[in-house]
């Protein structure tokens, strides 16, 4: 057996996450498409779209039991080729139900590759005996760039769903076999005899708490800021979208420095500025309601949420109490929760306030993660030390 660099098997791994985050943006691009075709309503859309995040929330605990017992390589494989075939169903789906089905199982091998396959990357860390989880994240952020910006193409070109999904699917999967021989064959601090559920320590939670209100202001941005630029700000229809462009941008390039960064200022401070940088940039947004401010300020919120659960996966799979998988899958839990409530709640709270309301308690938000980050030292065998309350 041929022993790889540790660079080579950062590339492979990288590809991975490129291909997983061009068929997500593949995905989503062709919704407008997929509403029309099936003539669904936008109270009948949104129900649809929820069978994705049902799905992953369902197979989250699943997820990180199924990487502690296989390994993260044998689930990454095959959840990578049941994704890829997944997104090409979607295409295909020729009524509700299906669509509805294929959807649930999206998310579902989705969030089965997302935790196997960041194992992989914790993995690949611990080669370098560095923090680098930042920077497979940014070439996800940057293949969704890519797919949104194919997906717009294809649009104009007049090509259909399920040829498009499908060309995703079959590029997709062509770069998952080019890329198996750079995964690793096993994980750091895998036990397969551990139990299938334990209760997440102290470190753990604290973890997870940051990952959910971080993660509640990133899913409330992506829905919100284009809505905030046309109703608050009275925006031409040319400038709605600048908002979250500019919120993504940002987000795609920190990731790719957020390592060194975070290298050189520590895990804690980092995770302060995580939490300072959205509560600045939103507090700007509302109390100078202009197209020049609310775009500096949704930049930097994508700066400051854009690292923090990279950050947080590499601080929880140095876990000594549980396994990489299950560690992961323990923050992503809550992160998850923050990022399905976060829209909606945002939605009431605009409903009987205001959204210049609803985005003050996003900053409120931002602090609650300085002050938790507070109680966030790296130190110790894990990377972190979490002082009590």
């Amino acid at each position: 057996m041929i022993e790889l660099s540790p660079r080579a098997r950062r590339r492979g791994i990288s590809a991975i996450f490129f291909f997983y985050g061009l068929s997500y943006a593949s995905w989503t691009a062709r919704i407008p498409t997929i509403q029309q075709s099936l003539h669904l309503t936008d109270a009948a859309l949104g129900g649809v779209l929820f069978g994705m995040p049902v799905g992953s929330f369902i197979t989250l605990p699943f997820s990180g039991w199924l990487v502690a017992k296989v390994g993260s390589r044998k689930v990454v494989i095959t959840a990578a080729f049941l994704y890829c075939c997944m997104l090409a169903c979607i295409g295909f789906s020729q009524s509700v139900v299906q669509l509805v089905l294929s959807l649930f199982f999206f998310g579902s091998f989705g969030n089965m590759l997302n935790i196997s396959i960041n194992t992989q990357a914790i993995g690949v860390e611990a080669l370098y005996k560095k923090r680098i989880l930042s920077s497979f994240h940014g070439v996800w952020s940057l293949a969704g760039l890519a797919g949104a910006s194919a997906g717009g193409y294809v649009l104009g070109r007049g090509i259909d769903s399920g040829p498009h999904l499908l060309g995703v699917a079959l590029f997709a999967a062509f770069t998952m076999l080019v890329s198996l021989p750079y995964l690793l064959h096993e994980d750091i601090n895998r036990d397969a005899k551990r139990p299938v559920f334990v209760k997440p320590d102290k470190r753990l939670l604290v973890l997870g708490v940051i990952a959910f209100c971080s993660m509640m202001c990133q899913g409330a941005m992506f829905d919100w800021t284009g809505i905030y630029f046309k109703k608050v700000l009275l925006a031409n229809k040319s400038l709605i979208g600048l908002g979250l462009t500019a919120f993504t941008i940002s987000m795609a390039i920190t990731r790719f420095v957020a390592d060194r960064l975070t290298h050189k200022i520590g895990l804690r401070k980092m995770l302060l500025f995580s939490g300072l940088l959205p509560a600045l940039g939103l507090v700007l947004a509302v109390a100078m309601p202009n197209i020049i401010t609310a775009t500096v300020g949704f930049m930097l919120v994508g700066v400051g949420v854009s690292p923090v659960l990279p950050l947080l996966f590499s601080a929880a799979g140095k876990s000594t109490k549980m396994s990489p998988g299950m560690a992961i899958a323990a923050v992503s839990t809550l992160g998850f929760v923050g990022l399905l409530i976060g829209p909606p709640l945002i939605g009431f709270i605009a409903g009987v306030s205001s959204l210049k309301t609803s985005f003050l308690i996003l900053a409120g938000l931002g602090l609650f993660v300085s002050f938790f980050a507070a109680k966030v030292e790296e130190g110790d065998k894990t990377g972190f030390i979490v002082h009590s309350p």
